[in-house]
């Protein structure tokens, strides 16, 4: 029995919003959608920022159509009506969103290269191995400084813990990655953010980006290790 009242929700940094899509930047430490009762979730997040911002009565549609991993930062979108989350859903299957990410690894890399792996699951992670799904990536390097590497990491598939799993299996895991890596005084989480997100508005039909700040703890990391954001042209 609840004995404390709710609490109200925190305010979202919302990066875009119209009558079919939200568009919002998850901080890392947040869970996409709860996991249990009562976890505070970018999900009721949505939902309670929009039912106060618009005033709307009764209960809010809110569709879910992709997910980032809890420790994860950036752009997560949402359907805000039935058929806007069917064809978004429909766009994430059919991989023809362009998903971008920032990614803070341990060593200097090539200045560009595609990863290619068979993910197989494993005790809640992945592994590469010969009977797994096939996993693609490419990468390009935007700066170096303190044997790391900061990349900007482009999906072509869609794998539970892809680029983690990808870049470790390739000797560069995240910084501050304990499942694929090693834990780092310098971050107390993956070094990941979802930085850009471009698809076809799936009503209007018109190209669409969206861009998630860098988040601060990643901000200062970058900044210890003599990596000015953002980067120089040229990397």
């Amino acid at each position: 029995m609840r004995t404390t009242p709710p609490v109200a929700p925190p305010g979202l940094d919302v990066l875009f919003v119209d009558n079919h899509l939200l568009a919002v930047n998850k901080p890392a430490g947040l869970l996409t959608q709860s996991a249990a009762p009562g976890d505070d979730n970018l999900l009721d997040r949505a939902r309670a920022w929009v039912k106060a911002e618009y005033d709307k009565p009764g209960n809010v549609y809110m569709g879910l159509v992709h997910r980032l991993d809890r420790n994860v930062s950036g752009v997560v979108l949402f359907g805000r009506t039935s058929k806007a989350a069917s064809r978004l859903s429909d766009a994430f299957r059919r991989r023809v969103t362009d998903k971008v990410y920032l990614a803070l690894v341990v060593g200097e890399t090539p200045g560009a290269r595609t990863l290619e792996h068979r993910l197989a699951e494993r005790d809640r992670g992945v592994v590469v191995a010969p009977e797994g799904k096939p996993a693609r990536l490419g990468y390009r390097r935007l700066a170096t400084g303190g044997d790391h590497s900061l990349l900007e990491v482009t999906l072509m598939t869609g794998r539970k813990h892809q680029i983690r799993a990808q870049l470790a299996a390739d000797g560069h895991p995240l910084l501050g990655d304990p499942r694929y890596g090693q834990r780092s005084p310098l971050l107390a989480r993956p070094a990941l953010h979802a930085w850009r997100l471009g698809l076809e508005h799936p009503v209007r039909r018109e190209p669409l980006l969206i861009e998630a700040s860098v988040p601060v703890d990643l901000l200062s990391v970058l900044a210890r290790l003599g990596m000015p954001w953002p980067p120089p042209a040229g990397g």
